[in-house]
Order: C-alpha cells, then structure tokens, then sequence
C-alpha cells in the first residue's frame, strides 16, 4: 500500500502506525500495575514524524500517559517540536487524582492528537469533543474512523478491555490459564511442578504479573499448596498486594497457607460462591482476574460462562524442546492476553 499522510501533510501514516505501535508495547508492560485505572500509552511525534518519546500511566495516583509524555518531552528539551500526540485512549476530561489530559494536551504544542479508543467510563469521557473546541482547537483523529488503521483501533481496544469490563460490565475481564499434558490431564508428574516448556512458563507467569486478581478452588489449594506468586519474569515493583479468591464453600482453608500467602504479598478472600466473585472483584477495582485451578472448578467456570479468554497450553507428544507446547486461545472479544503474546514487550527483563 502507497504511504499516505495526515491532513497534516507532514506526518506518514507509517510514522503514525510505529508510533502507535510504541504507544501500545509501553503500555503493555503495565498490566497489573495500574487498576483500577487503564492501562494507556501516548507517544509524541515530530512534523517530520520522529517518535519524541512515550509516555506510559505506571499506576494509580501517578500522572496518567498524556501527562508523563509531555513532561518527559519537557525535561529532554523537546516539548516545542511536538506536533502529534498518539493516545490508546481517550484523554480525560474531568479532575480525579491528576488534572485533565485533554487541558494538557490543548496548553500544549501538540496539533494533532489521535485516539485509539473512546473512553467508555461516562465520567472520564469528552475528551475529544473539548481537545477540539475553538479556540484553539486540535485537530482529533479516532483510529475506528480510518479503514487503514482497523489492526491498531483492535490493539487499542484489547489494551482497553480490562478496564472497560469493569466500567461498564461491573466485572473484570477474566482469563482461565489452563496446561494440559499429551494425555489431556492437568496433573504433573510425580516429584513435578509443571510439564509444561520453559517459554510456555514464562507466558504464564507474563499473565500472573499482569492480573490484579488471582482465582482459585481450595481443592488446589489443598492439593498443591500454590504460591501463586510471580517468577520467571520481574514483578512490578512497590504494587499493592494482589488479591487471591479461594473459592470455599465448607471452610476447609487452611489458616497457615493464608498466612504464608499474606506475607507474599498477597490479600486472600474466600467465596462460598463461584458466581458472586466477579462483582466481589470489581468493586475492589480489579481490572483483570485469573483463573488457574483444577478440573472441577474449571468445569464450573465452563458451565457458567463465566470467561473471557480462555489459554490451553497444550504439551506436544514427543517434544522436550523449549517452546515446543501448542498454545490455544479463546477469547469472546478483544483479548488483552493476545497483547500479552505478540507485543515485543520487556516483561522478562
């Protein structure tokens, strides 16, 4: 396809695709740090299209990623050559923790400011419609408007769809983490943790580092004595303590296993019922919650609906190589565990 340019007629479409694409990475890495805000990136581009930096919101009560990029553009010396603002989603447009975005973005050199994804929480929304208000106006482009752009606006909705569960169904996104051996049984070997590959383990503890929420049957917990905690990639530093919902109907949670999950970091909950965990979750702020649990609970998950995403990974017979396994995912939207997988993100370092 022939590069194109913005009304602009200064910045390619390719310079918007890779900054976009930045944008998207960055705030990747941020899963699980920020509920129950979203997860968002902004990159600043140049008239000549040159990424000027990118900003990422690092977690709640921080600057969100409009802000940090301005600011980290100001402290390199660069604000003044900023002319385009890519943003995964709408800028705010109401004061909670930190000011508006979108007043950042109008007091600033941008002159272009695209949007990957509205804004779906009604207080936050508006954004747009005030970034192009005269005087002064910006000129604001949605990426569901350009036909050229359908893969980054899905990106940006997978980014967004944690969040987006929460606000506007009352339920975090829920992902099931699911290994099967070339028998089709969970169960490790004996004297062993997991049979799964080296790359497949790092894949799910990417999904562990980017919940908020894990949950899971006391029979697992019964039977394995999970630690659930994050190893194989770098957990993000100074987070609040994850929650852990151990689904208990006859209180057979044994007390030193709390204990010994509360001092890893973690808050345990327990539920008599399956169903009323999501809100439970969500009026915690859990953006996103994880299922990793044994056959019977997974049946229940099954039979109730009650997943987004659902990750089998498969041991291929006959296979003793690192990232041998076959990886299936099912997903009834825009799986932010997709970006998980495909985004060229620094989670194992």
């Amino acid at each position: 396809m022939a590069d194109q340019t913005t009304l602009s007629d200064t910045v390619s479409l390719t310079a918007i695709r890779h900054g976009f694409r930045s944008a998207i990475s960055q705030a990747v890495d941020t899963f699980g740090a920020t509920a129950p805000n979203p997860s968002v990136g902004c990159a600043l581009l140049d008239a000549e299209g040159r990424i000027l930096t990118v900003g990422v919101h690092p977690r709640v009560g921080q600057p969100h990623a409009e802000a940090m990029a301005l600011a980290q553009a100001r402290a390199a010396g660069v604000l003044d050559q900023a002319r385009v603002a890519l943003v995964t989603l709408e800028p705010c447009n109401h004061t909670g923790r930190t000011p508006p975005c979108s007043e950042a973005l109008r007091n600033s050199p941008v002159r272009e400011v695209w949007i990957g994804a509205a804004d779906p929480n009604p207080q936050a929304a508006g954004g747009a419609a005030r970034l192009r208000e005269m005087p002064g106006g910006k000129r604001v482009v949605m990426l569901a408007d350009q036909p050229d752009m359908v893969d980054l606006a899905r990106d940006c909705r997978a980014l967004l769809a944690p969040f987006a569960s929460r606000v506007v169904r009352h339920r975090p996104w829920i992902s099931v983490k699911q290994a099967l051996d070339e028998n089709g049984s969970m169960v490790p070997p004996p004297g062993q943790k997991t049979f799964t590959s080296p790359a497949s383990l790092v894949l799910a503890h990417r999904l562990r580092r980017a919940t908020d929420a894990i949950i899971t049957g006391v029979g697992t917990v019964l039977a394995d004595r999970p630690r659930f905690t994050v190893r194989h990639v770098a957990d993000h530093e100074g987070r609040s303590p994850r929650l852990l919902v151990v689904c208990d109907r006859h209180g057979r949670l044994p007390a030193d296993w709390v204990a010994e999950m509360t001092e890893a970091g973690f808050e345990v909950l327990t539920s008599s019922d399956l169903l009323s965990v999501p809100a439970m979750l969500a009026e915690r702020g859990v953006n996103w919650a994880m299922i990793e649990a044994g056959p019977a609970l997974l049946a229940s998950v099954a039979e109730a609906g009650l997943w987004d995403d659902w990750l089998t990974i498969h041991k291929t017979p006959g296979h003793k190589t690192a990232g041998a396994d076959r990886i299936d995912l099912k997903s009834r939207d825009e799986s932010p565990l997709r970006l998980l997988r495909e985004n060229a993100c620094s989670l194992e370092s």
